[in-house]
């Protein structure tokens, strides 16, 4: 069902390795350009084009495009136990490490007299997705909301598509959960009309909407399908935004100590997410690499996701990759960068504090993906695309801005006048070194 790679007798360069490894193929320019006149109809029309695109995208025409907050509160009411008490735990515990992200002011005094001082100070509002296409994910509210909470921010948006089967409102553990966090700004809307209405803002048509629908964010977070991906590259710029996030990967390395089961339930649970989705084996073992075939078609055939899983893991996207030993393996999946890394061998720990390039990162056997994606406490916001090789996950960092605080007094400022109007001349901008002569 997947296919091989076979790299052992041979040492490949990192361009060789990125080019040889497999990655999903998304074109987020051509869906820019479908998208393009998503966000300016949303931009122009406001509520209106929310409505129309809904019902053109979604097949409902909402009544109300922000959720009523008596409604997001009721939805509590209803949800299933077990799944309020998962969530309850979860948030306590994204929210423990959350909290221990929160960058530490600092002063440093530079001379007598002169000090530079860094603030961390949170943006003013946030706009969070959560996407309700092929599955819903309220653990993304957890992982979007937690963040930004800790972080400081004061104004929250949460944007989910609106479901015909719950009378054009986001699905109700989406709003249950936004309930346990204290959100109550939630809106049905969905896809890059939602990024769209966030970014810009959006001006409402109906008593029920008030005059305005939605005021405009300065960050714009959370996951989404390659049309959500582009219309937040377009509007980069305009916001903020964590990133232009694709289809879900995990890479395993693991040796012959790893259980052949094991791996094959962690590939096959990130297959179910999305017929692109990556599932990548880089192994030293033949053998490891001949049982985890058996074992991920047995579990692909009978996983309710079966069709979907099929599909992933058959595609160019996902593949076997057999090496030499564990040096090539890392060489390997640091090329790859993915999204979601496990290290499945003997000493399992050394060898991932040998990774230099993955979204988050799974020591050991007992510390499967699907741990990271709802309950070990770390952001499952990450990634995607080789994207690690330069960016983060979620976390408090993605909500606020360092400000340089720079305080000088008269002696300090003298100390160095010279050599600033030395600089200054030497660039040709006389005016700079006048500043600091009338003063000093």
């Amino acid at each position: 069902m997947i296919s091989r790679i076979d790299l052992r007798g041979r040492t490949p360069s990192r361009r060789e390795l990125l080019a040889e490894l497999p990655r999903a193929e998304v074109d987020v320019e051509h869906a820019a350009a479908q998208v393009a006149p998503v966000l300016a109809d949303v931009r122009e029309r406001g509520a209106a084009a929310l409505r129309d695109l809904a019902e053109r995208f979604d097949g409902v025409r909402p009544e109300h495009l922000r959720v009523p907050a008596a409604e997001i509160a009721a939805a509590v009411d209803v949800l299933d136990p077990a799944v309020r008490d998962a969530l309850v735990e979860a948030i306590s515990r994204v929210r423990r490490v959350h909290a221990a992200q929160r960058p530490t002011e600092r002063t440093v005094q530079v001379a007598p007299g002169a000090t530079v001082r860094q603030r961390w100070l949170p943006v003013r509002r946030v706009g969070l997705y959560v996407p309700g296409g092929l599955a819903v994910y309220p653990s993304s509210v957890v992982m979007n909301v937690v963040a930004a909470q800790e972080a400081g921010v004061a104004s929250l948006a949460v944007a989910s598509p609106p479901q015909k089967d719950h009378d054009g409102r986001p699905d109700p553990v989406v709003l249950a959960t936004c309930a346990l966090l204290g959100v109550d700004e939630v809106y049905a809307v969905g896809g890059a009309q939602a990024v769209a209405m966030l970014a810009y803002g959006a001006a409402g048509q109906t008593a029920a909407d008030g005059a305005t629908l939605c005021e405009p964010v300065d960050v714009i977070t959370g996951p989404g399908n390659v049309y959500v991906a582009a219309a937040k590259r377009l509007v980069r710029g305009v916001v903020g935004i964590d990133s232009e996030a694709g289809p879900t990967e995990i890479a395993v390395l693991a040796d012959a100590t790893a259980d052949p089961d094991h791996v094959a339930a962690d590939l096959v649970s990130q297959a179910e997410h999305d017929p692109l989705a990556a599932a990548v084996l880089v192994t030293t073992s033949p053998e490891l690499a001949d049982a985890v075939d058996v074992a991920v078609a047995e579990r692909a055939a009978r996983t309710a996701n079966a069709a979907r899983v099929q599909v992933a893991l058959a595609g160019p996207q996902s593949a076997v990759v057999l090496v030499d030993d564990l040096d090539a393996g890392l060489a390997v999946v640091n090329a790859y960068g993915a999204e979601h890394l496990e290290i499945q061998t003997a000493d399992a720990a050394a060898v991932a504090d040998r990774v230099t390039s993955a979204g988050a990162v799974f020591v050991g056997a007992f510390s499967p993906v699907s741990l990271g994606d709802y309950l070990a406490g770390s952001n499952h916001v990450l990634p995607t695309g080789g994207c690690a090789h330069f960016s983060s996950g979620l976390g408090v960092h993605s909500f606020v801005r360092a400000v340089q605080v720079v305080e000088y007094d008269r002696a300090a400022l003298a100390e160095v006048a010279d050599r600033i109007v030395a600089l200054a001349d030497a660039e040709g901008l006389p005016a700079h070194g006048e500043a600091v002569r009338a003063r000093a």
